[in-house]
């Protein structure tokens, strides 16, 4: 079932760590497994920002001996950075187990990001210059207080609220996915991809990382190589309709802009509305009021129907 809600504002920024957790607690009853954001602020030049994590939220039940271990963990992710050159700026304890970075940096991001994720139980949710990916367990009200997101300003942002049908009730099975090591891309999608081995198997051939066993995660990993490969968005979206099998609606993220794509069939619900300032689309058009409260008008895209728009 699971819901999925993306918001964008063109040409200004807004509260959109408010506006996104307002859009999923309205699909809290679409998927009460997890949920997550992926946000994306102001990008500052030079500066990266990366979420992790060295435990799930049910570890924390064992005791002692994870605490210790958490505390071990982090200390080696640090002395990673150190060893590497990176320079922190900021570290900011969202919970236990979970973390925020600032840093600069000058040498390779891939190298970094796979020498930071050898440490055990150590997991990026996102690296980039504008994107910061979380995701816990709970509903939408409960994850955005849990990590501070209400006030959060940015241009845009995608959600998904979750109900686990094919893999674990985890963090690491939890949307949206961020494309490693690419910068600031992040996919959410509602539906089933028949054939995501095949594909995976295709996409780790060609080098690229997966940290879960998610049909989903194949969306972003598929997009990033689309693009590092030097097709645009629109492009890249138009394709995995035609390369991509199954029943599915995706919306992704880039630095810059907000796109989605609806597959031939078109069983899977998608709701959009558009001003000439705002973008918001999600599975039931109850998100996009609890955005924008007044009388609007919204319609169903069609099928294999693709949109990119730019902040």
């Amino acid at each position: 079932m699971c819901g999925i809600a993306g918001l964008i504002h063109r040409g200004t920024t807004a509260d959109i760590g408010t506006e996104v957790t307002n859009m999923l607690q309205s699909l809290k009853h679409r998927g009460p497994d997890s949920t997550g954001f992926a946000i994306y602020g102001q990008p500052v030049a030079d500066e990266y920002v990366m979420r992790f994590k060295v435990a799930e939220q049910e570890d924390m039940a064992t005791g002692f001996r994870i605490h210790d271990e958490i505390k071990e963990r982090r200390a080696i992710v640090d002395s990673r950075f150190d060893e590497k050159g990176a320079v922190m700026l900021s570290q900011e304890d969202a919970t236990e187990y979970a973390y925020r970075y600032r840093f600069t940096f000058d040498g390779d991001l891939e190298q970094l990001a796979r020498y930071i994720e050898d440490v055990e139980g150590a997991e990026i949710l996102s690296l980039g210059s504008g994107l910061e990916l979380i995701k816990d367990l709970g509903d939408a009200t409960t994850v955005s207080g849990q990590y501070g997101l209400n006030g959060f300003q940015g241009t845009h942002a995608i959600g998904h609220t979750r109900m686990a049908t094919e893999s674990d009730v985890d963090i690491r099975s939890a949307h949206p996915y961020w494309a490693y090591p690419y910068n600031d891309i992040s996919v959410v999608h509602n539906g089933q991809i028949t054939n995501y081995w095949l594909m995976r198997r295709e996409m780790e051939r060609r080098g690229h990382r997966f940290m879960s066993n998610c049909d989903s995660e194949l969306l972003a990993v598929y997009t990033a190589d689309k693009l590092n490969n030097g097709y645009t968005l629109e492009e890249s979206l138009a394709q995995s309709i035609e390369e991509i099998d199954g029943v599915f609606t995706y919306v992704v993220a880039t630095a810059d802009c907000l796109g989605m794509a609806k597959d031939t069939m078109a069983a899977k619900p998608m709701v959009l509305y558009e001003s000439e300032d705002t973008v918001a689309l999600a599975s039931e058009e109850v998100a996009i009021r609890a955005l924008i409260p007044e009388e609007i008008e919204t319609y169903d895209p069609y099928d294999e129907e693709v949109r990119v728009w730019q902040a």
